[in-house]
């Protein structure tokens, strides 16, 4: 990998923005993505080829069927493997107890990359969530509030394998290894659950935009003190060996929830604020009470 190229998936989930790139009307959760000049992928016609040969499952899936196996390639499970082989060790050293507990219970192999099917099973026998396929980014009150009814909306494609260890995107990595590994976390899933509801609640788009930033603060980019260190429990983080390596770096704020609703933050960059629960119970109660009242 060129030394140049930044070593963090710098995540943009959850600004996920529709941009279409089809010629027919598509539904708000099957948007497929344009890729931008500057994408890893972009010169890359067998990749985007790829991509849009994933995206069609999501485009021909109808919620409560079952998931298709994606068919990924040599190339794509190597990609998957290279990744794994930096986050296994980053997981043990920086990732709350809860998040470990999680992923043993997943149990994902080094060397293939998960398919959603598999995942989905495992993570509704846990918490009761499921995982559905969608073609590119969607709007992020629909990926939201589609939280609200138990469902994740899960993109299957993963990054170019030119970048293993960054996307400009969230891909199958971060979805399945975040968002995924967190939702069979039974406390976890339950706050994602109640932002869901938080946000079909808000109708103003400033609170919108406060209750987005927490989103961000907690779930995506949270962190805790547990046995005397700092443990990551945000998604972010967590599929992101270079993430969570200079989590340690940030300006750890105690985690002030209505302080972190007026905080401003990059996803382009390594993270230079974070907030920091005194404990995962204090992180679950204190989010529980925020959204149960928004």
């Amino acid at each position: 990998m060129d030394e140049h190229q930044p070593s963090i998936l710098s995540d943009h989930v959850d600004a996920r923005i529709v941009t279409g790139d089809l010629d027919e009307v598509i539904a708000d959760r099957n948007a497929i993505v344009q890729l931008d000049p500057d994408h890893p992928g972009f010169r890359d016609p067998e990749y985007r080829r790829r991509r849009n040969q994933i995206a069609q499952i999501a485009m021909n899936y109808h919620p409560g069927d079952p998931i298709p196996d994606a068919p990924y390639t040599d190339l794509e499970h190597q990609v998957w493997s290279v990744i794994w082989r930096a986050l296994r060790p980053a997981h043990q050293q920086h990732a709350c107890a809860e998040y470990l507990k999680a992923i043993e219970q997943l149990n994902f192999s080094d060397d293939r990359i998960p398919q959603l099917r598999e995942v989905n099973e495992r993570v509704r026998a846990i918490s009761g969530f499921r995982l559905e396929p969608v073609a590119g980014l969607v709007q992020p009150r629909v990926f939201l509030e589609n939280l609200a009814d138990g469902v994740f909306l899960c993109t299957q494609y993963i990054r170019h394998h030119s970048t293993p260890l960054y996307t400009p995107e969230p891909d199958v990595v971060h979805e399945i290894v975040g968002h995924g590994v967190t939702l069979a976390c039974p406390q976890l899933a339950e706050l994602n659950r109640l932002f869901g509801e938080a946000v079909k609640r808000t109708t103003s788009a400033d609170k919108l935009e406060q209750l987005s930033r927490v989103y961000w603060f907690t779930i995506e980019f949270g962190v805790l003190r547990q046995n005397g260190s700092i443990k990551a429990y945000g998604t972010g983080l967590l599929s992101s060996a270079g993430e969570m390596e200079e989590m340690h770096k940030a300006d750890l704020r105690r985690l002030d929830l209505a302080a972190a609703s007026n905080e401003k933050y990059d996803p382009t960059h390594f993270q230079p604020v974070l907030f920091c629960a005194d404990s995962f119970d204090d992180l679950y109660q204190r989010l529980r009470e925020f959204l149960v009242n928004w």
